[in-house]
């Protein structure tokens, strides 16, 4: 097994030697621009380990693995211009850059290149990869709109939200893992168990973003702090501060989440204030752990080594403790 930071290097190697260079260049290189800003990595990251924890060279992975890189990135695309956000990553956005239709075409096209990266595999492998890719991509559609549709709601259940944020983003990550899975050719009931363990921890890191999009260090974040509270999104910090304040807190927070404030930084503040007030930046924390541990008892039943599982719990209790 490799370490992250290796998963990464060789990842990031393949990129580049798959860099896409042709015409039109207006449509290809808003793709090369948002696939080079940086990010995490980690859902590729994931594939190409899974890949490895099932007894498999991480480079058979490597396809899938930029598959899923290349359709996470087609999706960022899209979501910023729903959202008109103007960072990304600390960089301008791509329709910041380029313009609202050179964001939405570029990433029509992404979501074009990601399928065909799995071609590079036999007839069995890359219909079970297509399957699970097909079902992923309208899951996460689906969770977008969900996402869209609770920004005018005021009666948001935590069910709700949960169900939203697994289909925005959970299936994702677990995807990626059950890809690496696929690849490795392991039994269905690893390859089940798998995708169980990345989507608890794709829950966990869901609302860890969360939680870092109101408190988080904007350097360090590389996005707009407050950028859901702008925006009137009905994270799960919002719903429980709800939940837990008084009819004086739940009248401001619901004053302040029904205009569209343009002394933005004001409204920042007095949020995070009621966020911390009420508990709710806590129960987050505490959700965050919870989801993690869920995670956890899953990789218990996989059929792998213990040294292994040793490695998806450090990256699972890492993911808890990330500021970025």
């Amino acid at each position: 097994m490799l370490s992250i930071n290796q998963y990464q290097e060789h990842f990031l190697l393949y990129l580049e030697k798959n860099k896409i260079e042709k015409e039109p260049k207006n449509l290809y290189q808003p793709i090369d621009y948002i696939l080079q800003v940086g990010g995490k990595r980690i859902r590729p990251i994931l594939t190409l380990m899974t890949a490895e924890i099932f007894d498999a060279e991480y480079s058979k992975a490597l396809p899938a693995a930029l598959a899923i890189e290349v359709f996470h990135n087609f999706s960022l695309i899209h979501d910023d211009i729903m959202d008109d956000a103007p960072l990304r990553r600390g960089k301008p956005t791509v329709h910041e850059k380029w313009n609202v239709n050179a964001g939405i075409l570029s990433g029509d096209a992404m979501l074009i290149l990601a399928y065909q990266y799995f071609e590079k595999y036999e007839p069995i492998t890359f219909r079970k990869l297509a399957k699970l890719f097909s079902k992923t991509a309208l899951e996460v559609c689906e969770g977008q709109q969900y996402d869209v549709d609770f920004e005018t709601r005021v009666d948001v259940t935590i069910p709700e939200y949960l169900k939203m944020i697994e289909y925005k983003t959970a299936v994702l990550v677990a995807a990626a893992m059950k890809m690496g899975a696929i690849v490795a050719k392991t039994s269905k009931e690893n390859a089940k168990l798998i995708y169980e363990f990345g989507l608890n921890l794709g829950l966990a890191f869901q609302l860890q973003d969360d939680y870092l999009d109101a408190f988080g260090d904007p350097i360090k974040f590389g996005k707009q702090v407050g950028g859901d509270i702008i925006e009137n999104k009905k994270t799960y910090l919002y719903i429980k501060a709800i939940e837990f304040s008084s009819i004086e807190q739940k009248e401001e927070l619901t004053k302040w989440f029904s205009t569209s404030s343009k002394e933005n930084s004001i409204k920042i503040d007095a949020v995070k204030e009621i966020f911390n007030a009420t508990g709710a930046s806590l129960a987050t924390q505490e959700a965050i752990k919870k989801y993690t541990l869920k995670a956890f008892k899953t990789l218990k039943k996989i059929n792998i080594s213990d040294d292994k599982k040793v490695i998806l719990k450090e990256f699972g209790k890492n993911l808890m403790k990330r500021k970025v």
